[in-house]
């Protein structure tokens, strides 16, 4: 089972994209950020004509979450991350698909920081933790898969300059605990389970040559509760697909799980 993240930077710009994904690769799961488009703008009919079943949670013009599956339909859990009822971003949708259960994630940028921003960053990763903290408990495999918008660590591992990122709110030392805190509720991060050393990046920004001189970073993580990780088979980046034509900025990121 390839269960994959995909930050799309716009669905409805990056569509053939995303379908040509699709096709050649078949993953079987598919979480997708940024989709930049209100529910009632969302593809469900070229999605569904490229085998897909889907939920979307939408927001005009900014954030936006889905969760796609080959030849099924996921079943939703839950749309929106608890803990403040206020909260008008739609960064997470969570559902269920052949007996896994998968959540996408658009975590908030944080920039610039110090500030109100980077403070609603910090306590939506805590929001976060909280609700992966119950998801756990029901012990089932648990797939927490997105654009975290966090850089794990200040090494070129995970980021091509520590100097040109130092003061970027995805490398600050309070998003990297915030997402420490979470790993150690007990997720794997599939990716350094797999690839436990050298760089692995995820994004290349548009500018300054950035996916020509190989100037990424790691922020698109899929984290696995004890029942999923047991089942790991593979993780990697589908990282060809950042070179293609009017691509998003991000490569498809993926783990392949032992199928029951």
């Amino acid at each position: 089972m390839k269960i994959a993240t995909y930050n799309v930077n716009g669905i409805r710009a990056r569509l053939p994209r995303l379908l040509e994904w699709l096709e050649e690769e078949k993953a079987d799961i598919v979480c997708l950020q940024e989709l930049k488009c209100d529910d009632d703008n969302f593809p469900a009919i070229d999605i569904e004509a490229a085998g897909y079943g889907a939920v979307w949670h939408g927001q005009k013009g900014f954030n936006g979450v889905a969760i796609l599956a080959r030849d099924a339909q996921p079943s939703p859990r839950r749309v929106g991350l608890p803990g403040d009822p206020d909260d008008t971003h739609s960064r997470y949708i969570e559902a269920e698909v052949n007996g896994v259960v998968v959540g996408s994630i658009y975590l908030p940028n944080g920039n610039p920081q110090p500030g109100p921003k980077f403070d609603y960053k910090l306590a939506w990763m805590e929001r976060l933790r909280a609700h992966a903290a119950e998801l756990l408990a029901e012990e089932v495999p648990l797939v927490l898969a997105g654009d975290y918008n966090v850089i794990p660590t200040p090494t070129h591992d995970d980021v091509f300059s520590v100097r040109a990122m130092q003061s970027d709110a995805l490398m600050q030392p309070e998003s990297r605990a915030a997402l420490r805190r979470l790993l150690h509720l007990g997720f794997t991060d599939a990716i350094r389970a797999r690839h436990p050393e050298g760089a692995v990046y995820t994004f290349w920004d548009y500018t300054a040559g950035a996916w020509q001189r190989d100037a990424g970073f790691r922020i698109d993580h899929l984290l696995l509760s004890p029942q999923a990780a047991d089942r790991l088979l593979d993780a990697g980046v589908d990282k060809e697909y950042r070179g293609r034509e009017k691509a998003s900025d991000h490569a498809p990121t993926w783990v392949m799980l032992e199928q029951e």
